[in-house]
C-alpha cells in the first residue's frame, strides 16, 4: 500500500470554562493532528501533545519532523511491518520527538487497520477493548471554589478514585485535604500529583506529613530522575511513587527494578512516542513487576482516548488506574464521531469500538495552522 499524502495540522479547540484544568493553563488544546490517504481514498488520522516540560516538543518542532520526514514515510512505509522497522531504525529520532511520532504512527495504524479491515489492536498484537473501563476523577490546581464544585461533580456522578494536584502552598493544599474529608473519601482512593516540587526528600516528607493525608501514592514528589530521593519519600511515608516525567523510555524502569512495589509507571501514549513504544513500556513494567496508570495529557480528544483504550487493554492485569476519556467535558467540542468521555461512575464503554477497523472513530473536522502534502 503506497501512501499518497501525509498532511499535519495544529489542532486548537477551546476549553469548556467551567471544567478548565487551573486558571493559569491554555484556554484551549495543544495537539498535532496527522491525516494519512492512501490512493484508494482511504484515511487514517492520529493525535500527538507536545508538551515542552515533558517531551521537549512545541508545535513547531513536531510539525517540522513531520515535514522532514514525510518523503520517507511515503516511500518506505507500506504495513505494519516496515512501520515497525522504521521506528526501531529511527529510535533516537523519535527519543526527540515522540508526540510527533505518536500523531503520526496512530495515523498510519488507522489507515492499515482500515485498509485490513481490522482494529487496530489486531495489527499490534493487544487483545480488543471489551467491556467497560473505569477512569480516576483528576483534579488540577485550581481555586478553592473551583477545587470544591469539581470534587462534588466528580463524587456525584459515582467517580471513586481521585487525582489532586499539589500547588506547595501549604494553606491551599490543607484546603483541598479539609475538602476530601468532609467529603468522605477515603485517602487509600486518592493519588496527589506533586509535579517535581521539591528538591530535598526531606522536605517532601515533612510537607506531606504535614497535611496529615496518607495519599496512596504520590506522582513526581522531587526532580526528574531522583529515584533515590524518591524512594526515600516512598519508604518515610509508606505510600507508592508513581513516575510521569521522570518515565519516557523503557530504559527508564532500570532504576526501579530492585524494589519495584514502590513504583508505579503512568504512560502515557504520547509522552510515550505512540503506541507501539507504549505498549512495550506496558511489557517493561510488567516484567519488572510495576504498576501501570494510563494516564492522558490535558487537551486530549477522543483519538487518543481511544488509543489509551488500546493501551488499557493490553495492561490490564497490571493496571492502577486510568486517566483521560475528558472528551466534550472539558472540550467545547470533539474533532470525532463517537466523542468518547466517561460517563456514570467514570466509566466508558469499550462497546462496538473493539469491532470497527482502524481506531473505529469518524473525523468530523479539524482547524489548523500548518499543512503539509
Amino acid at each position: 500500500m503506497a501512501l499518497r499524502s501525509l498532511e499535519a495540522r495544529a489542532l486548537e479547540i477551546p476549553y469548556r470554562v467551567a471544567f478548565r484544568p487551573s486558571p493559569s493553563e491554555r484556554r484551549s488544546t495543544r495537539s498535532l493532528w496527522v491525516t494519512a490517504r492512501d490512493g484508494d481514498g482511504l484515511r487514517g488520522d492520529g493525535e500527538g501533545c507536545p508538551r515542552e516540560p515533558v517531551t521537549g516538543e512545541s508545535i513547531a518542532t513536531a510539525l517540522a519532523f513531520v515535514m522532514d520526514h514525510r518523503a520517507a514515510w511515503k516511500a518506505q512505509v507500506t504495513g505494519i511491518e516496515s512501520l515497525r522497522e522504521w521506528l526501531h531504525v529511527h529510535r533516537p529520532q523519535v527519543d526527540r520527538n515522540p508526540a510527533a511520532w505518536c500523531a503520526v504512527e496512530l495515523a498510519l495504524l488507522d489507515l492499515f487497520g482500515k485498509r485490513a479491515g481490522v482494529p487496530v489492536e489486531t495489527l499490534v498484537g493487544s487483545p480488543p477493548p471489551q467491556g467497560r473501563f473505569r477512569y480516576s476523577a483528576v483534579i488540577g490546581e485550581t481555586s478553592e471554589g473551583a477545587f470544591d464544585a469539581q470534587l462534588r461533580q466528580y463524587l456525584q456522578a459515582g467517580f471513586r478514585a481521585i487525582k489532586i494536584r499539589l500547588s506547595g502552598d501549604f494553606g491551599r493544599d490543607a484546603v483541598k485535604v479539609a475538602a476530601l474529608e468532609r467529603a468522605g473519601v477515603a485517602s487509600r482512593l486518592v493519588r496527589a500529583d506533586a509535579h517535581n516540587l521539591w528538591r530535598d526528600p526531606r522536605e517532601a516528607i515533612g510537607y506531606l506529613r504535614k497535611l496529615e493525608f496518607p495519599f496512596a501514592a504520590i506522582e513526581e514528589p522531587l526532580a526528574l530522575r531522583d529515584f533515590a530521593g524518591m524512594r526515600e519519600v516512598s519508604r518515610a511515608l509508606e505510600a507508592r511513587v508513581i513516575l510521569d516525567e521522570s518515565l519516557v523510555k523503557c530504559v527508564d524502569f532500570e532504576p526501579i527494578r530492585e524494589d519495584p512495589n514502590r513504583w508505579v509507571a503512568n504512560v502515557r501514549v504520547s509522552k510515550m512516542g505512540g503506541l507501539l513504544r507504549a505498549l512495550e513500556c506496558v511489557e517493561a513494567a510488567r516484567a519488572a513487576g510495576v504498576a501501570v496508570i494510563v494516564g492522558a495529557h490535558v487537551g486530549e480528544t477522543s483519538l487518543l482516548t481511544r488509543a489509551g483504550l488500546a493501551l488499557g487493554a493490553f495492561a490490564r492485569d497490571v493496571l492502577l488506574a486510568q486517566e483521560g476519556a475528558l472528551g466534550t467535558h472539558l472540550l467545547e467540542r470533539d474533532i470525532t464521531e463517537p466523542s468518547l468521555a466517561y460517563g456514570t461512575g467514570g466509566e466508558l464503554d469499550a462497546g462496538a469500538l473493539a469491532r470497527q477497523p482502524g481506531l473505529g472513530l469518524a473525523i468530523s473536522g479539524a482547524s489548523h495552522a500548518t499543512r503539509g502534502e
